[in-house]
């Protein structure tokens, strides 16, 4: 247990993050999911609208640090990968 006022201080901090990241993390899981399935469909504009929300969602979790830049990078190139190439 903490034994100062600031430790305590940054427990209640991070339990915060920790909710609010993983609010966002099951958001991105949610949009990639949307992604391939909308992959099983024949509707391309449906595609690349689900592939442009999970390409957004992805640039808003690394540029709030909450995924590795790598990492989004890998997933945005496997969507481009299957939709134009």
């Amino acid at each position: 247990m903490a034994n100062t006022k600031s430790a305590i201080k940054n427990i209640r901090k991070t339990e915060k993050r920790t909710i609010h990241n993983r609010g966002i993390k099951s958001r991105l899981k949610t949009l990639q999911r949307q992604y391939r399935e909308s992959l099983t469909g024949d509707d391309k504009e449906a595609q690349v609208a689900a592939a442009k929300a999970f390409v957004a969602g992805l640039d808003k979790a690394v540029k709030a640090n909450i995924i590795h830049k790598n990492v989004a990078d890998r997933h945005k190139s496997a969507c481009s990968k299957v939709l134009f190439g």
